[in-house]
């Protein structure tokens, strides 16, 4: 089961056999199969080249975003434990035991979310009207291992502060625009959270994608922040994971065994 789901195959398939001899042969069949055609993947992306599908994502989502009006800004990776505490991230809270603690006073970031509303504070000094940001970087989590979880991946996050609409609609719209990028039809839920008491989540086969939010909400005051907003957050090697039939999100992120879902060890 182990080796049919390196290589792709989905052993929640199960099929029965008269004996142990038929199984076993049917078993060889497949992983002939499965490893020649794994071989074919990755003589193909030495022969003719192409950008990481988790690069290319990044780029048609920023490219997306741009034409609607979003800024795309970068912040740093490490953040302050005082940052997190405004995100109400203490001890005692679930996600703090997932954070990666440089010292006392760093970590890398779980999210996006503590630096997106300092840099859009910020914005709203330059302007009246709607602030857009996004930013697509990698976020860490000890994550338990499975199939769905990556201890190190790569975060879309985008905001709308003071949006020309309502919150809500604003939020839609924006989810709206990235499932239609990627092809992949969804749903949408609401869920508890941890951080944000309540969000509005897309899944897709059961598999959480993105988890939104809105505001005014109980965390905008620690950050100065006193209007509406919408927000959501997608983790793109999940998307990429449906997106290219594959039953584990590890082919899809940074890795040393995979290479665009193909294994290369």
């Amino acid at each position: 089961m182990q080796k049919l789901r390196e290589y792709g195959d989905d052993p929640r398939d199960r099929s029965t056999y008269d004996d142990a001899d038929a199984r076993d042969k049917a078993f060889s069949r497949l992983m002939a199969d499965l490893v020649s055609a794994n071989k074919k993947e990755v003589s193909s992306a030495i022969a003719s080249p192409t950008r990481h599908a988790l690069t290319k994502l990044e780029a048609d989502i920023a490219t997306l975003l741009i034409s609607k009006g979003f800024v795309e800004v970068r912040t740093p990776t490490i953040v302050s434990v005082a940052s997190l505490a405004k995100m109400t991230i203490t001890e005692d809270h679930p996600l703090y035991k997932q954070v990666f603690f440089i010292d006392g006073k760093r970590c890398l970031r779980p999210m996006h979310a503590m630096n997106l509303y300092y840099v859009m504070r910020k914005l709203r000094d330059h302007t009246d009207g709607p602030v857009r940001i996004f930013e697509i970087g990698s976020c860490f989590r000890k994550e338990s291992h499975s199939g769905t979880h990556l201890e190190e991946f790569t975060m879309l996050n985008l905001v709308e502060l003071g949006p020309d609409r309502d919150a809500m609609e604003a939020l839609k719209e924006n989810i709206t625009d990235i499932m239609d990028l990627t092809g992949l039809n969804y749903a949408l839920s609401r869920e508890e959270s941890d951080v944000y008491r309540e969000t509005l989540d897309v899944e897709v086969d059961g598999v959480e994608l993105a988890s939104g939010a809105v505001g005014p909400h109980v965390l905008d005051s620690a950050h100065d922040i006193h209007e509406p907003w919408s927000g959501v957050g997608f983790g793109l090697e999940r998307l990429l994971m449906l997106m290219n039939n594959k039953g584990n999100v590890k082919k899809m992120g940074r890795s040393l065994s995979y290479l665009n879902g193909a294994k290369i060890n």
